[in-house]
């Protein structure tokens, strides 16, 4: 047996066919004696910055995942879009949910989500980017990317977040009646662990079956013999019957992860943000075609995300000694394999595509199909709100949470930082939306709100500085530039 991340936690399962010497490779040990940065101790609270969730749901028993419906109609569209995604994924979305709900193991067998996002940077410079990882070409990106021990990508976990907020997963049955499955552990019978505090909210719903159940299919196990991101075949299982069914389904630990590599990965190349942004939101999307999520888990787990990589990049020894080198290896690494400059690879390449549903829509939606980098951040956008109503009073003035500017250093490194959080402003989401915290913040009881940003938007803007330094955003979706005024 070997451990895997799950949930935010360590949980055990048969382990993956992968063997230990590819991925050995992928993220080499640390050394004896790691480097100690600031952003090490003073790590973001996400209880305080997804204190939102409140307002929908208040936990009575973490143990059971019981607690009290405190807005049924947001919990409803919550259940209908996860349903929904469930049963249109295709099969071939299916198989890409099961490759990004996969950690590296204790013994580093297996893949992870800082692999299998590599097609968001074109389809040769993906595969080169792969290699690189693969070979050992690429030891500061795999030390900052792995979800095993990364700098970035095992920075921040949901675990005591899933624990406070204890929302059962969409898979739980309602009734408590219901017949277990068959293989899953003893501690997921439905006498034993249930969704029969959202009874009320799923009744009668076209969404639920006759008993009140959600309707949610079950992805099977599968391997993953395209050896895509290993040297051997892998085993896949999304895990709902070990422990997955115990743990909080509020934040997304794996959408938190998602976006940690993602983000990460996009400031690390910044030309290539959109698709990158767009890609990280489909391996947070995943997590609802499984059927381990909903979407509100998916958008507590990108405030994670955003938040944790913020702190890094904030943190200036951190920046200095760990993100800078890096991003000089990743970039020379990519033009030497490449055989040009950065830009012409780009050019010359097949960028990344996404059609999770075979072109239909979801209620209040778009088909989500990527094409392009216009496309990429038309469906990051979409990501964002997952169509919900609003919550709270639209057209607030902007609110910008403090160490966000510090991700736009890379795709604006000639701004200040008061001019980068100006491009935040104005590129970022209307307030009201769930897990908005614009009115805590205006009444300073409560951090900017992170669930308003926009960063496919803000790191691909075109801005005009005018003489006194004040910035308009003109345009956005192509490269990040500036145009003096």
């Amino acid at each position: 047996m070997t451990t895997s991340r799950r949930s935010g936690r360590r949980t055990w399962h048969p382990a993956a066919l992968a063997t230990v010497t590819a991925l050995a490779l992928v993220a080499p040990p640390a050394p004896a004696q790691a480097a100690s940065y600031a952003s090490d101790q003073d790590k973001p609270d996400l209880t305080t910055l997804l204190v939102g969730y409140g307002e929908l749901w208040r936990s009575t028993s973490a143990k059971k995942l019981k607690g009290k419906v405190r807005d049924a109609s947001q919990l409803a569209w919550n259940d209908r879009m996860a349903s929904w995604i469930n049963q249109h994924a295709t099969p071939a979305q299916q198989f890409r949910a099961l490759q990004d709900a996969e950690y590296l193991n204790a013994d580093r067998s297996g893949y992870d989500q800082s692999l299998t996002i590599s097609d968001s940077l074109g389809k040769r410079l993906g595969k080169l980017y792969v290699q690189g990882r693969i070979n050992g070409k690429l030891p500061l990106t795999s030390k900052l990317l792995n979800t095993a021990d990364g700098l970035v990508g095992d920075y921040l976990t949901t675990g005591s977040a899933k624990t406070k907020f204890s929302y059962p997963r969409p898979f739980l049955p309602t009734k408590s009646s219901t017949k277990p499955v068959s293989g899953d552990s003893s501690s997921c019978a439905p006498s034993a662990i249930n969704a029969t505090s959202l009874a009320k909210v799923r009744k009668g719903k076209s969404w639920t079956d006759s008993k009140g159940n959600l309707e949610i299919t079950r992805v099977p196990a599968a391997v993953d013999t395209t050896k895509a991101f290993a040297t051997t075949n892998v085993r896949l299982d999304a895990g709902y019957g070990g422990s997955l069914c115990t743990s909080g389904s509020f934040p997304s630990g794996h959408t938190r992860a998602a976006y940690a590599v993602g983000l990460t990965l996009a400031t690390l190349l910044p030309e290539l943000a959109p698709s990158i942004l767009a890609r990280a939101s489909e391996a947070a999307n995943n997590r609802i075609v499984l059927g381990v999520h909903y979407p509100l888990d998916v958008i507590g787990g990108r405030i994670a995300g955003q938040a944790a990589v913020a702190a890094r990049w904030s943190d200036k020894s951190f920046r200095d000694k760990v993100l800078t080198p890096t991003r000089k290896e990743l970039v020379n690494y990519l033009e030497s394999a490449c055989g040009a400059t950065l830009a012409k690879c780009m050019a010359n390449d097949d960028a990344y595509r996404n059609n999770p549903y075979n072109g239909a829509e979801p209620p209040r939606g778009s088909s989500q199909v990527v094409a392009g980098r216009a496309t990429a951040l038309a469906v990051y956008t979409e990501r964002l709100g997952y169509g919900f109503t609003a919550t709270q009073k639209r057209g607030r003035a902007a609110s910008v949470p403090s160490g966000a500017e510090n991700l736009l250093r890379t795709a604006f490194p000639t701004l200040t930082s008061a001019q980068r959080t100006q491009v935040l402003a104005q590129t970022e989401i209307d307030s009201g939306h769930a897990l908005d915290t614009t009115e805590l913040h205006r009444k300073k009881k409560g951090p900017g709100s992170w669930q308003r940003l926009n960063l496919a938007a803000a790191m691909s803007a075109s801005v005009k500085v005018s003489t006194k330094g004040k910035v308009t955003v003109i345009s956005v979706g192509g490269a990040p530039t500036v145009v003096k005024g």
